[in-house]
């Protein structure tokens, strides 16, 4: 029987979720949840000078809001601390390590030394093999002892074959010279121990890996599959940065992107399923393999986003998508809706999210249901309710009052009613718009009356009927 997958998303609490860490934890959890495996959440919060709750708290909300859960408890990096030193002393004891008690001082006059007859300034100890006998009673540090020769090759599933020349590679700091471990023997300690099997992250950390293998060959223990993914880059093919746009998964929520929609676009940002642009996630988690992620920088193209959030908007179930919607209102710091509202959003949520790309979006196509009477139209609105046009709407209400309100008969009323006036039910058509919502781009009339009801609606147009003479 093969191992149970096990994933992990590790970022450092230094700041926002942002929009490359996103996308590898999305390519962590789809992996762990396509294969029946398990998706790990650790915090690598070692720095301590840097690291804040707040910001643990903003990616722990960015991971809930893009609907990413994970498996058993976060765990804190710095919490384990001891752990790590524990395998730091046990290469100590087998020969694997050694204390170096080289100064600052030391290291640097050995570099400055290194340059200036053009050597490599990879720092040399000369406490590697030094008799224990001779250790002085002073500050040391743990370095691990690293091959001299032949080559670290990272067989990764994402750029294949990565070759590093040992001579590359220096003796390592393990444990610093207050007892604390380094960021390198952390993360090896916690994936091994964790049991993590894919190292799914950042083509930024592809270095760190030979680094961190050292560990796991000094230790004996089964190297994972290492996968480093191409950055995401901006439309200009640089680094993705402010100037581009948001960076920040916070800020895409309260631009009013569905988690949904988010979700599929990360995914297709530097992975691919044939031609397929639009899916679920159910299809992504079936789909997703580390061999359909490319080797290139993907460029973020909001065009894309916003079509691809477009279709998750119509696609979505009512309930989902107004419940979505609640928390659209709540992190950009809108009131919420009120019951009455929250039912009459569902009941035309069918004739609102066609063609809305995003939230606000949605809320601008449902401002006839947002609005209450007496309807203020707007300046384009506004003229189309001239006094020709009120007492048309004056002499129309009297034929809606007796229909049943269904769409045929509301549609016979309105449409037998234009044919008797000789015109065309688009001269009808602005007017009872401007009625009904205030605004000339709305819902078709039609719908708009379905959803107020026969009440509501015969009230709007009899408050606009009024200033006919």
């Amino acid at each position: 029987m093969s191992k149970q997958v096990v994933t992990r998303f590790a970022p450092s609490p230094t700041g926002f979720l942002h929009i490359g860490g996103a996308r590898t934890a999305l390519f962590n959890w789809l992996f762990a949840r396509g294969r029946g495996g398990k998706f790990l959440l650790r915090i690598e919060d070692t720095d301590r000078a840097r690291s804040t709750p707040e910001a643990t708290q903003a990616i722990l909300d960015g991971l809930t809001w893009l609907g990413l859960d994970h498996d058993g408890e976060v765990v804190s990096q710095f919490a384990r601390a001891a752990r790590h030193a524990e395998v730091a002393q046990e290469l100590l004891s087998e020969g694997k390590a050694y204390k170096c008690f080289a100064t600052q001082g030391e290291i640097e006059a050995f570099r400055e030394a290194a340059r200036a007859e053009g050597l490599s300034t990879l720092y040399q100890s000369p406490w590697r093999d030094a008799d224990p006998a001779t250790h002085p009673d002073a500050p040391f540090v743990i370095r691990i002892k690293a091959p001299r020769e032949g080559a670290t090759v990272i067989a990764d599933a994402v750029q294949g074959d990565v070759t590093i020349r040992n001579d590359q590679l220096d003796d390592m700091v393990l444990l610093r010279s207050d007892g604390t471990p380094v960021y390198m023997l952390a993360v090896a300690v916690d994936d091994h121990d964790t049991g993590v099997t894919h190292v799914i992250r950042g083509d930024d950390h592809l270095n760190n890996a030979a680094r961190q293998m050292l560990i796991y060959e000094a230790m004996g223990w089964p190297l994972p599959v290492y996968a480093h993914i191409p950055l995401i880059h901006g439309p200009d093919g640089k680094k993705l940065s402010k100037r581009h746009g948001a960076l920040g998964v916070d800020e895409y929520q309260k631009m009013g992107y569905p988690a949904a929609g988010m979700r599929n676009y990360l995914a297709r940002l530097g992975w691919s399923h044939g031609d397929d642009e639009f899916f679920t996630d159910a299809q992504a988690q079936d789909w997703f393999g580390l061999d359909g992620i490319g080797k290139s920088p993907a460029r973020f193209d909001f065009k894309k986003l916003e079509n691809l959030s477009g279709q998750h908007i119509a696609a979505a179930e009512d309930a989902a998508l107004l419940h979505e919607l609640g928390g659209f209102l709540k992190v950009t710091g809108q009131a919420g809706l009120s019951e009455d509202k929250a039912a009459l959003m569902a009941a035309g949520m069918y004739c609102l999210k066609e063609r809305a790309k995003t939230f606000p979006e949605l809320l601008d196509k449902a401002e006839f249901i947002l609005s209450d009477r007496p309807i203020e139209p707007d300046e384009k609105a506004a003229a189309q309710l001239d006094n020709v046009s009120r007492s048309i709407l004056k002499e129309l209400t009297p034929r809606l009052q007796t229909a049943t309100w269904s769409r045929e008969d509301l549609e016979a009323a309105a449409m037998g009613f234009a044919a008797e006036k000789d015109m065309k039910f688009g001269k009808l058509a602005g007017p009872m718009r401007a009625a009904l919502a205030g605004r000339s781009a709305t819902p078709s009339v039609f719908d708009m009356m379905l959803v107020l009801g026969r009440e509501e609606s015969l009230a709007r147009l009899q408050d606009a009927a009024q200033g006919a003479e």
